[in-house]
């Protein structure tokens, strides 16, 4: 289990990561992330979005446990004070841990949140969406 000072746990900090954060995605998971400024900050928090579209509930909490298990891991190469969302797609219900934790990988490499060149190209930036005043429910 992720430390109660590594997890993402209101809704608003969700949200604030997948709306101002780059994003890299694979086929088993989109990993949004923020990167903090300030060279004091906490330690990298991590949050993780498996929707119904993934399975039914014994499916999902499966998914969530080898993505918790796999982000732990990695923790300590992330950056202070950096926050992650992974967002599982329907293929992660199928897939081994050493499948997740490969996509895992290539996106934070691709995102620079782990040592390594990235391996595709930059990430997607996103725009910003703050003057965007459209309720998305459900996110």
């Amino acid at each position: 289990m992720l430390p109660r000072a590594a997890r993402l746990r209101r809704s608003e900090d969700f949200r604030e990561v997948m709306r101002r954060g780059t994003r890299a995605g694979r086929r088993r998971l989109v990993v949004h992330a923020v990167q903090s400024t300030d060279p004091s900050a906490g330690t990298p928090r991590a949050g993780f979005v498996v929707s119904k579209a993934v399975g039914n509930s014994v499916v999902r909490h499966r998914v969530t446990r080898r993505l918790r298990h796999l982000v732990m891991q990695r923790l300590g190469t992330v950056p202070p004070g950096s926050s992650l969302v992974v967002r599982a797609l329907p293929p992660a219900a199928t897939a081994s841990s050493a499948e997740l934790g490969a996509d895992l990988d290539a996106a934070l490499k691709r995102l620079s949140l782990l040592p390594g060149r990235p391996s595709d190209g930059p990430a997607t930036p996103r725009p910003d969406t703050a003057a965007d005043t459209r309720g998305h429910a459900g996110e």
